[in-house]
């Protein structure tokens, strides 16, 4: 089906793509939810959070600007939104490989965090550099469906968490909207591809948010999460390789 725009005019004022504004603010709404109702009990839980709280508003920025009222502004005014996105995937990733450290040597987990930092760099330099939306869809596919992928699928077969069974389950979901974006297919030009792929990013997230749960019920370190780089992240980061992850209650050291 050939993709076509959608508009309202209320009260004088044009809102193009309504409904994709709407499934955006779906994204944001779901994503918001998650990020009041999980507590930081260990880094990765904090990262996740963090996730939730900048994809909100990537989405809700994306809906509103990108779409609906994006005639009132010009192109450019796309990017921040692009940007928060690309950070926010990053994000995730960076959770995934936290999660991940307690079974990987200290060097392997550095490695893995550095590259993490110098993807998003890159991306954010070529994205600035072309304001082509192509590798911010690229971002989030390797962020996603490589990088969390594989670091979920590799916990799981290590230790049948019930948290990387969740969060492999999120990454399927978020294949099939990537599929449903990158195809256009669409039910109906009031419904079409962007919207249905936003419906199956909320389903997404809201799993990611329910394997978020399920890491709150174990715990890898007890920490303060710093959003930046500090004494507390440096050392939480060296708490991680010592221990492992044990149940609540837990009566082992």
């Amino acid at each position: 089906m050939d993709f076509q725009k959608t508009s309202v005019n209320f009260n004088g004022m044009l809102i193009q793509e309504p409904v994709t504004a709407l499934t955006d603010l779906l994204v944001s709404l779901v994503c918001l939810y998650a990020f009041f109702k999980l507590k930081p009990v260990n880094r990765s839980v904090a990262l996740l959070k963090y996730y939730f709280l900048t994809m909100a508003l990537a989405t809700a920025y994306g809906g509103i600007i990108g779409h609906a009222f994006l005639h009132y502004v010009s192109f450019g005014w796309k990017v921040p939104g692009w940007l928060i996105s690309m950070f926010s995937v990053a994000l995730l990733e960076r959770a995934s490989i936290t999660h991940a450290k307690p079974i990987l040597t200290k060097n392997l987990g550095t490695l893995f965090t550095t590259l993490n930092s110098i993807e998003l760099i890159t991306l954010i330099v070529i994205v600035l550099a072309t304001f082509n939306f192509t590798f911010v869809e690229a971002h989030a596919a390797y962020g996603l469906l490589v990088v969390v992928f594989s670091f979920e699928a590799f916990i799981f077969k290590s230790t049948k968490a019930d948290s990387s069974r969740l969060f492999l389950i999120a990454t399927g979901i978020s294949a099939v909207a990537a599929t449903v974006h990158l195809t256009q297919f669409s039910i109906h030009p009031w419904f079409n591809h962007l919207d249905l792929s936003h419906v199956l990013m909320a389903m997404a997230a809201y799993v990611f948010y329910c394997g978020g749960l399920k890491l709150e019920n174990r715990i890898s370190i007890p920490t303060k999460f710093a959003f930046f780089w500090g004494p507390e992240l440096r050392t939480a980061r060296d708490a991680v390789h010592a221990t492992k992850e044990v149940p609540f209650g837990d009566p082992r050291p």
